[in-house]
């Protein structure tokens, strides 16, 4: 994908015939898209082109149990305008490409893992609509937050990566512990085969050889609430300073932006003044851990 650009106004004009729809009037899927199934999936490719010649792949993965529905909500609402519009106002990277997935539970749900294409423009909301928010999970205090690792590593494919050496970012979004297995059974279960079982160590080690990877701790996630401290704790273990804690959700594309500004060396006081009143905590409270 990659041969078209971000339009601000296409997004406006889109964002403006959503703004009175429910969350259910937008998601309407009731099972998972075949396009956007694992199963029918052999690799998503982030490739250059005239209008992108630096195509950056960014995938945003964001758990879509329980609660955890209002963080797609918000990205198609607004909350891809804020995140595209700021990377290309402020240059951090070069030519944006978005990946979009939905994290599920591996164990209990029936689409435990969804992807779009890579996509530079607008056409990526009709991806986005088609997702089922199954707001299924289960009670094993944990979601497949590593499913993307795993699909990242093995079926993506990015110029960035292949001609240029760089890593591409990947942030996962959730309010529950680290996983602590990916197992072949478990992803044969959605059409995958893998060579051997994975602990979520050698797959953190492994995406973090094709990307920046980091995890927001979603606050205001029911299971955060009852368990603040052993989310935190779980995730600090396995990633310290990219685990992101996020404060208010409807500022998750302000502290996206924020993570890669520092990450590819902005300083961060400059970069968390740089946001209005309202923002400037939020993102504070998110990157003031990280050390690069």
């Amino acid at each position: 994908m990659g041969y078209s650009r971000w339009n601000a106004d296409d997004y406006t004009s889109y964002s403006s015939t959503v703004a009175t729809k429910s969350t259910a009037q937008i998601f309407t899927s009731n099972r998972i898209d075949e396009a956007l199934d694992p199963r029918h999936i052999t690799v998503r490719e982030s490739r250059d082109s005239v209008q992108n010649p630096n195509a950056t792949p960014i995938i945003i993965a964001s758990d879509v149990t329980g609660s955890m529905g209002m963080i797609s909500d918000h990205i198609v609402r607004s909350g891809l305008g804020t995140l595209v519009g700021e990377i290309i106002n402020r240059q951090p990277v070069q030519d944006p490409q978005i990946c979009c997935m939905a994290i599920g539970d591996i164990f209990y749900d029936r689409a435990p893992l969804q992807v779009t294409q890579f996509e530079p423009d607008v056409g990526i909301t009709s991806q986005l609509e088609k997702m089922f928010l199954e707001g299924g999970g289960g009670g094993n205090r944990s979601e497949s937050y590593q499913l993307p690792w795993y699909f990242a590593t093995f079926h993506t494919a990015t110029d960035h990566n292949e001609l240029r050496g760089e890593k591409g970012y990947l942030f996962t979004i959730g309010d529950e512990e680290v996983p602590p297995t990916l197992e072949a059974a478990q992803l044969a279960r959605i059409g995958i085969t893998a060579q051997k079982d994975y602990t979520t160590e050698e797959l953190y080690e492994m995406v973090s050889e094709k990307y920046h990877t980091f995890h927001i701790i979603v606050e205001q996630g029911n299971h955060m609430h009852y368990r603040p401290t052993q989310v935190r704790e779980s995730w600090k273990a396995l990633m310290g300073d990219h685990a992101i804690l996020l404060s208010d959700y409807t500022k998750l594309s302000e502290v996206v932006v924020s993570v890669i500004q520092i990450n590819e060396g902005a300083d961060r006081h400059t970069v968390i003044n740089s946001w209005d009143a309202a923002t400037q905590p939020v993102v504070a409270r998110a990157v003031n851990g990280i050390q690069l």
